[in-house]
């Protein structure tokens, strides 16, 4: 007897809008890398954004370091780890590999972006993309495509709503981290933002591609 097949973690129905953002997101990020490839100071709209901000006092500064801790190596280990477990538990492995490859590609990404734009902050620091960033925003992002997958009748529209809000939350949470322990410029948290928006849903479908072929081919194994 054959089981039902494993949902998908891109939903069918996000899948066009998704990838539009994806790209739209991919072309900022591509965008944002020229304009200040090798600049090792604030531009215009960096410098505006934070007048703004300001420094953060207490008890916002300690807010701003307990954000900022959830995209260090400990804490984001632990909160992939947990968010893995939960999808283990839920019976979703597709999911579970798609917190860990849809997290960990965006931050590779962003690493592997930094050297190739050279932009600097603080006695030389590779500063763009924001990799805290771009680690909080994939892993909303992941959370709520999983979520969205188990409620097939929200529709399209309500999807992409639920899924871009909670990217902008986590991705105006640790920005605002970033930005106001002056860890990188807005610009920088701009396109960590949007490489998680690139990566991830490009990630969800190469997943779903690829558990859609093993299966496959555990089908038509010669018994």
């Amino acid at each position: 007897m054959t089981g039902r097949p494993a949902p998908s973690v891109l939903p069918p129905s996000l899948r066009g809008w998704l990838g539009l953002i994806a790209t739209l997101a991919a072309l900022v990020v591509v965008v944002l890398g020229g304009l200040y490839a090798g600049d090792s100071e604030p531009g215009t709209v960096d410098t505006r954004i934070l007048a703004a901000v300001g420094e953060p006092g207490p008890p916002w500064r300690d807010v701003a370091l307990a954000t900022d801790f959830l995209g260090e190596p400990t804490g984001a280990a632990a909160l992939v780890v947990a968010a893995a477990a939960g999808c283990l538990l839920l019976r979703r492995p597709r999911a579970a590999v798609l917190v860990v490859a849809g997290t960990g590609l965006a931050v590779g990404t962003t690493k592997l972006l930094k050297p190739l734009v050279g932009r600097t902050i603080h006695d030389g620091h590779l500063s763009y993309p924001s990799g805290h960033t771009a680690f909080l925003t994939a892993l909303a992002l992941v959370v709520v495509l999983v979520g969205t997958g188990r409620r097939p009748g929200l529709g399209r529209t309500a999807g992409t709503s639920l899924v871009l809000a909670a990217a902008a939350v986590a991705g105006a949470a640790m920005g605002w981290a970033q930005v106001a322990l002056d860890a990188h410029y807005p610009t920088d948290v701009l396109g960590g933002w949007c490489t998680a928006l690139a990566v991830v849903p490009a990630t969800a479908w190469l997943v779903d591609r690829t558990a859609g072929r093993l299966v496959d081919a555990g089908r038509h194994e010669p018994r």
